[in-house]
C-alpha cells in the first residue's frame, strides 16, 4: 500500500492540475523550460557557425586571399560575395574579347590600328538609337528651314532669332552631335557655313560664359572629332577675343566681354 501511494506521488508532478493550484511552482518550471530552450538553440548556432566556418575555409584562401577561415563578419563575407562577382565580370569580358578578336583592325584617330570587338546591338538599343536620331532630325530640319545661321529658332512664330549675337549657337553647339549620329550632310552644310559665314569681328557684348560653353565648346569638339582644322581656328579666334575678360586683380574673369574691342567688365551691379 506503501509503495502504492509513492508511486502515486511521484505522477502528480506530470498532472497540469498540480500546477494550476500552485502558481509558484508553475512559474519556477515555466522559467526552467525557457533556461532549456536558450540553451538548445544556442548549442544549434554554434554548430551552424562552425559548418559555415568550415565551408569558407577553402573561400577564405581562394576568394579573399588569406589563410584560415572566414569568420560570420558581414562585411568579409560581403567582400567574398563581391570578389565573386567581380571575377565573374571579367570572364564575361574576357569571352567578349574573345569573341571580337578576329574582327578586322579599325584605324584610329592617328592613323593606328585597333581592334574593335564585334558585340552584336540589341534589337531595341537599335530602335531607340534611330527614335532619338529622328527627333534630331526633326529639330534640326526646322533649323535649317526657319532659323539657318541664327542662334535660335522659335518654335511657335517659326522665326529665327539672334539672341547671342548672330554667332550661330545652336549650328555650333550642334556639330558635334550631328557628326556623332552620322549625319554626313547636314554636319558637311554646317561646315560650309562656318567656314564662310562665321564671323567673331562683332561689336557684340557677349556672355563669357555662355560663349565658351556654347562656341568655344562646340567648335572644339568638333576639332576634336572630325580632326578639321577650320574649327580649331574657329575655336582660337573666338577664344583670343575672349582672354581679356579673366585680365582682373582677382583672376576671376569678367562675365561680359566686346567681341571687336575686347572692353571687359561685369554686368551693372555685379562687382
Amino acid at each position: 500500500m506503501a509503495r502504492a501511494r509513492s508511486s502515486a506521488s511521484r505522477w502528480r508532478y506530470c498532472n497540469p492540475s498540480y500546477y494550476l493550484k500552485r502558481p509558484k511552482r508553475l512559474a519556477l518550471l515555466f522559467i526552467a523550460f525557457v533556461c532549456v530552450s536558450f540553451l538548445v538553440w544556442d548549442r544549434q548556432t554554434l554548430v551552424r557557425e562552425q559548418e559555415v566556418n568550415r565551408r569558407f575555409w577553402i573561400g577564405g584562401a581562394l576568394v579573399l586571399g588569406i589563410p584560415g577561415p572566414i569568420s560570420l563578419n558581414p562585411r568579409l563575407i560581403e567582400v567574398a560575395s563581391l570578389k565573386a562577382e567581380l571575377t565573374h565580370l571579367q570572364d564575361l569580358l574576357d569571352e567578349l574579347k574573345s569573341i571580337g578578336g578576329n574582327a578586322g583592325g579599325v584605324s584610329g584617330r592617328n592613323g593606328k590600328s585597333s581592334k574593335k570587338s564585334t558585340v552584336p546591338d540589341d534589337p531595341i538599343d537599335i530602335q531607340r538609337r534611330e527614335k532619338v536620331k529622328d527627333a534630331m532630325l526633326h529639330a534640326w530640319s526646322s533649323y535649317e528651314k526657319y532659323a539657318w545661321g541664327q542662334d535660335e529658332l522659335q518654335p511657335q512664330s517659326k522665326n529665327g532669332v539672334n539672341s547671342f549675337g548672330g554667332l550661330g549657337a545652336t549650328l555650333i553647339d550642334s556639330l558635334d552631335t550631328l557628326y556623332i549620329m552620322g549625319l554626313d550632310e547636314q554636319f558637311q552644310r554646317a561646315r560650309e557655313w562656318v567656314a564662310n559665314s562665321l564671323d567673331f569681328n562683332k561689336n557684340y557684348e557677349a556672355s563669357v560664359f555662355e560663349t565658351t560653353i556654347r562656341v568655344v565648346g562646340g567648335l572644339l569638339s568638333a576639332y576634336d572629332l572630325s580632326e578639321d582644322k577650320l574649327f580649331l581656328e574657329k575655336a582660337r579666334d573666338i577664344a583670343d577675343r575672349l582672354l581679356p575678360a579673366w585680365n582682373t586683380p582677382s583672376g576671376i574673369p569678367y562675365n561680359i566681354i566686346n567681341l571687336a574691342h575686347g572692353n571687359a567688365h561685369n554686368l551693372d551691379g555685379l562687382e
